[in-house]
């Protein structure tokens, strides 16, 4: 089995369990990114804080330029502390409370996506109050299914996320209307780790549709926020290392029909970091049962819940030996029977304090850890 190259003695003093960052990889994803969306005219890629907010993260983020997309105001906070420029974080989120709107004015940041009517005049009126102006952008539900899991689908109508193709116009014409209210732009996310580009492909003819329809009605488009989404490659950490940007950004350059110099942006997350991280963990005991062999060890869905959220599939890799490889199922020691993190996997034989390393797990990993069951959140340790 083809493993990762890990510091295997430093990790033998480290206690486990603990995130580890590759940072290496995480500066030559952020020099694709750079290099690929230039492909695309009036580019502005907006990293998706919700993936990884580890502070050591979002510095070397921040540092390359790129901007911030934030769903909350505590999410603001870090990107601020973190280096990124107030005036290129986008922040989202369907249920957008008093402070972290008023915290968003004070601060000047670049854009509100708004997702409601109800929300538009919230924002009008906490602006007012201010003396400030809100710049905005309406997010549209285009009702796009994308080929991922459905706890990450975001763009279909039955979703709670955005304004229903049918409504845009009339809140459009509202938001136009309002004193405190500065019209930008529209605001698009079909949903997380999409691999298939015709999910992209689709969501560029409903945007150019929706564009040109408007537009014909005299009504204002401004610029083009096309969301993130775009997925990696979790079976094959080792080979595919890094997300395909270029088919992502030349699907977006190709299809996408908007006037010459309309700024576009894209909010990628799961595709810069999650490649980068692992989540590193030891063997606790080797249980034999009727049917089955347990590798159980000192990692729970604490620190990574997506296996028991989205039934998700992570490598796994015995980093401390080659010997013959063994069926097993890798389990937590979390008293809950969704604490499995794959079942009925091949991986070399197990002995109590092998060092298990669950790979791709920089994104949606550590950010949404947890202390169920009095357990203390993982610390992280970097390559450098």
């Amino acid at each position: 089995m083809l493993k990762g190259n890990f510091p295997i003695e430093r990790f033998n003093a480290q206690r486990t369990p603990f995130y580890y960052y590759d940072l290496k990889l995480l500066r030559r994803t952020l020099d694709t990114v750079c290099e690929c969306s230039a492909i695309v005219p009036k580019a502005h890629v907006h990293y998706a804080v919700k993936a990884n907010f580890n502070p050591r993260i979002l510095k070397e983020i921040a540092a390359r330029g790129l901007g911030a997309d934030c769903v909350s105001g505590g999410e603001i906070k870090a990107s601020v502390e973190a280096g990124f420029q107030p005036s290129d974080i986008v922040y989202a989120g369907v249920g957008k409370s008093d402070w972290e709107i008023e915290y968003a004015l004070e601060i000047g940041i670049c854009r509100f996506n708004v997702e409601s009517a109800a929300e538009l005049l919230v924002i009008n009126d906490i602006a007012g109050r201010m003396g400030k102006t809100a710049p905005i952008s309406l997010r549209v539900n285009p009702d796009i299914g994308a080929h991922t899991h459905a706890n990450i689908t975001t763009g279909l109508a039955e979703n709670k996320f955005g304004i229903n193709y049918e409504q845009l116009e009339d809140v459009l014409r509202l938001a136009i209307s309002l004193e405190h209210i500065k019209f930008e732009g529209l605001h698009f996310h079909i949903g997380s780790q999409i691999l298939d580009m015709m999910d992209f492909v689709a969501l560029c003819n409903r945007v150019n549709t929706l564009t040109s329809d408007l537009r014909k009605k005299g009504l204002p488009v401004g610029d083009i926020n096309v969301g993130g989404g775009l997925g990696i490659n979790y079976q094959h950490p080792n080979h595919l290392d890094i997300a395909d940007f270029k088919a992502y950004f030349t699907t977006f350059r190709k299809h996408l029909r908007l006037p010459e110099g309309t700024p576009i942006h894209f909010e990628l997350g799961r595709s810069i970091v999650a490649p980068c991280g692992s989540l590193i963990s030891k063997v606790l005991y080797v249980k034999k049962g009727t049917t089955r062999q347990f590798a159980i060890i000192d990692a729970s869905m604490t620190e990574l819940i997506r296996p028991a959220l989205y039934k998700a599939y992570h490598r796994i890799e015995n980093i401390s030996s080659d010997e013959t490889e063994e069926v097993y199922d890798i389990v937590g020691p979390v008293c809950e029977s969704s604490d499995v993190f794959l079942k009925g996997t091949s991986i070399d034989r197990c002995h109590r304090g092998d060092l298990i390393a669950i790979r791709s797990a920089g994104a949606y990993g550590e950010s949404m850890s947890s202390g169920y069951n009095c357990r203390p959140l993982p610390p992280s340790v970097f390559s450098e």
